[in-house]
């Protein structure tokens, strides 16, 4: 299933990114990783630096803002496959898409793929 619908997409929009985060840390801490290196991904794909995380993470600012915020890598479209039963590159919803691109990062970085791979260095 690659085809997001609007309800899923509205749900995704409306989730403030402070209550995935603390599952993020979780997720790659279980497995070895670090919350330096889940930051270094976060950073990676939005541009934002620690102090302003904080800052959207304390401010509960929904997925909206949060990608309304970013500055998208200019490799991010390099990011591809299945993650949370959806294909990435067939979703249609740009918003739906970069949080996708997230998910798909952090699961990377748990499952103990090499950074370089993670950050689609060319």
């Amino acid at each position: 299933m690659s085809i997001t619908t609007t309800k899923h997409d509205e749900r995704i929009a409306v989730m403030t990114f402070s209550s995935v985060y603390p599952h993020y840390i979780t997720k790659v801490e279980d497995k070895g990783r670090t919350k330096a290196k889940l930051h270094q991904v976060i950073t990676w794909l939005t541009g934002f630096n620690d102090a302003k995380l904080k800052e959207l993470i304390t401010d509960k600012v929904t997925f909206k803002t949060f990608f309304q915020q970013a500055e998208l890598h200019s490799n991010a479209y390099l990011i591809k496959g299945v993650i949370c039963g959806y294909r990435i590159e067939d979703i249609q919803t740009q918003l739906t898409k970069e949080v996708r691109y997230l998910d798909k990062l952090v699961d990377e970085l748990a499952k103990g793929r090499k950074m370089e791979k993670i950050l689609r260095s060319r």
